[in-house]
């Protein structure tokens, strides 16, 4: 199988190739919380480079839990003509344009000023850095039963929008993934204990998504490999997962992993080889594989042709990339053309790991933000002078989400 083959999802649906832009948090809405002229001119640059599928960043399904300031939010019909727009702008070349639809759970930012809600009461630790979210208070069945509707309104709005698609994201330590890992997850009620109890929350989400949206609009999960902790969600888990989501019309399953307080999604394999280098989580998506009956896609540090190739023949479906499209929209029509490039950043080394990755996620964004405003990418920019550039715009940002609400509420 060819990197630049189509592939036919079960939904009948076709995306033209094997590169998917895999989502990354981009904090670009405007004051109404939808997508901007920035977010615009950045997805059109995508959509022009040849990629077969978009992901959107994080949209959230409520505007009171945010991944962080200046995130996009879906919850009614009063923006839908911004996300119609945006839905025609991903859509203009003939990619697949898949909505990425989220709930922080216990990794929202405490600045915010919003209760912050989580399976259980047990806080983020990131050592020193802990004092920036605030506990959380366990959900009650009330505000589970209201996510999961949130998470299906969010879908159909979706649709109605003109997205090609949804994926769910229970991954990387948000809402879903904590209700996944038993280190997040201390329920003794139906939504915790066995493995079972632990997915029903994602399965009811999936369930209620298919019921609203047609055949033909794709849904897709985002799905931790394993968390990369001890006693967490493992690489067993997620096979057991997997299984559980083949009844339920799935189709595709994206695989990552970490959080914030195990970063993998942001780290590099300990082994040397090319190929587990660039694409990390390859070899759990290999035995993730063996059991799932949807397309598998695998993301996680590819850069190069070669590799992506390699992934492609390996038996995996399709590969997403990151950081590398961040720094260069255009690569994968630059790979059709015959060009060789490789984008990269510099690996961060510092010894504070979450502090590291909080860099990477800096010098990602500043990439997008120069792509937003028609700028050319700097990928030797300082870490340093990034994160500080970073927190200063989310200081700001978060000024403006706090007021914001307040007026909204009045």
């Amino acid at each position: 199988m060819n990197l630049f083959d189509n592939l036919t999802l079960p939904n009948g649906t076709t995306i033209p190739n094997r590169i998917a832009k895999a989502a990354m948090e981009e904090n670009m809405a405007d004051t109404n919380f939808a997508p901007s002229d920035k977010l615009m001119r950045l997805y059109q640059a995508w959509a022009d480079g040849g990629a077969g599928l978009l992901i959107t960043g994080n949209v959230m399904i409520d505007r009171r839990a945010m991944t962080g300031p200046g995130g996009v939010v879906l919850e009614d019909e009063r923006q839908l003509a911004r996300f119609k727009h945006w839905a025609q702008t991903g859509r203009s070349r003939g990619a697949q344009f898949w909505m990425q639809i989220n709930h922080p759970g216990r990794q929202m930012p405490g600045d915010l000023g919003q209760q912050t809600w989580a399976p259980s009461a047990v806080p983020v630790d990131l050592g020193k850095l802990s004092k920036h979210f605030n506990p959380p208070q366990e959900m009650t069945q009330e505000i589970i039963e209201e996510v999961i509707q949130r998470f299906i309104r969010t879908a159909r709005l979706a649709e109605l929008a003109g997205f090609s698609g949804v994926q769910i994201h229970a991954a990387h330590g948000y809402l879903l993934s904590q209700f996944l890992s038993p280190l997040t997850n201390k329920r003794t009620d139906k939504w915790g204990g066995s493995l079972e109890n632990r997915a029903r929350l994602l399965l009811d989400i999936v369930r209620g998504v298919r019921t609203v949206v047609s055949r033909g609009f794709t849904v897709a999960v985002k799905l931790n490999s394993a968390d990369f902790q001890r006693r967490g969600f493992s690489s067993e888990d997620a096979q057991k997962v997997v299984k559980m989501l083949n009844a339920l019309q799935v189709d595709v399953v994206e695989l990552s992993g970490g959080s914030y307080e195990a970063p993998a999604m942001h780290g590099r394999s300990r082994d040397d080889r090319t190929l587990a280098r660039e694409a990390y989580f390859l070899e759990f998506a290999r035995d993730i594989q063996s059991v799932a009956e949807m397309p598998i896609m695998v993301t996680g540090g590819i850069r190069r042709q070669l590799v992506a190739q390699e992934v492609i023949d390996s038996g995996v479906d399709m590969v997403g990339i990151g950081t590398a499209l961040a720094i260069d929209p255009h690569l994968p029509g630059d790979w059709m053309q015959g060009k060789d490039n490789a984008p990269e950043l510099s690996p961060i080394t510092w010894k504070n790991k979450p502090l590291a990755s909080l860099a990477y996620m800096a010098v990602v964004k500043y990439q997008l933000y120069r792509h937003s405003v028609n700028g050319s990418p700097n990928s030797k920019v300082s870490p340093l002078w990034a994160l500080i550039r970073e927190q200063v715009c989310n200081a700001l940002l978060a000024r403006k989400y706090r007021r914001r609400l307040v007026e909204l509420s009045q």
